[in-house]
This record gives C-alpha cells, structure tokens and sequence, in this order.
C-alpha cells in the first residue's frame, strides 16, 4: 500500500520492495517504513504508472469529457477525479453506461462504485477486455 501525501511517499515494506528507482530528477525526498524515515539521493527518481493502455486512458478521459460536456481546453489526465471534473452519483453511472457501451463490457454495480478515477476505470476496462 502507497499513499502520498504532499512531497512525502508512505510505502509499506513489500510495495517498496518491488519500486524501481531511476536516474532523474525528483522531489522524492524520504519515504516512511512505519515510522522509520529513510532519505533518498534528490537524483533518484520515483516512478509509479497506470496499468492501463494509454489508448484506453484516452477513450475514457473522451467519453467523460463528453458525458460531463468539459471544453476541450480543459485537461484531463488518468490522475483526473470524476467528482473534481463536476460529476455527481448520476453523472457517474452515466459514465459507466457509456463505458460499457463502448468497449463492450458488463460492469457490475460493485465495481462501478469503486471508480473514482479515470485511471480506476481504465484498469478495470483492460482487466474486464482481458478476461473476455
């Protein structure tokens, strides 16, 4: 479990574990191991990524900014909350209607609620196109 807050990382032990550091430039500076803080080289550069195909990122950040009718000069990213782009309870089965209609998938109504992301519902629609 990671959890991040501010320019401060906690990562639990096992999820530490299987973190690579790259070269680069970061503002990573310690992370905390229940309490214990360990530093890090400011040239050590943490990266954390999406699961989810970038092509599906983008058809799910189109059909929210379609559903929620946000400009286009408006960014979303897979980091975009749907609550913060202005979408209620409706809004939101709105959009899980619209993408189950578009990649041809079932969502069940326990995972519909666990989406709060555009990340979260990417990762879902790859792990739900997978086990078609």
């Amino acid at each position: 479990m990671a959890s991040l807050t501010g320019s401060t990382v906690f990562v639990s032990a096992p999820v530490m574990r299987r973190i690579k550091a790259t070269n680069g430039a970061s503002s990573l500076n310690s992370v905390s191991f229940s309490g214990q803080k360990r530093s890090f080289p400011s040239s050590l550069r943490l990266s954390i990524s999406c699961a989810a195909k970038q092509e599906t990122v983008d058809k799910v950040c189109d059909i929210v900014r379609k559903q929620l009718a946000i400009p286009a000069e408006t960014t979303i990213t897979g980091e975009s909350k749907f609550s913060d782009l202005g979408a209620d309870s409706l809004d939101t089965v709105e959009i899980v209607m619209g993408l189950e209609e578009s990649f041809d998938i079932s969502v069940d109504e326990a995972s519909a609620q666990d989406i709060t992301t555009v990340k979260d519902a990417a990762e879902m629609i790859d792990n739900l196109c997978a086990t078609k």
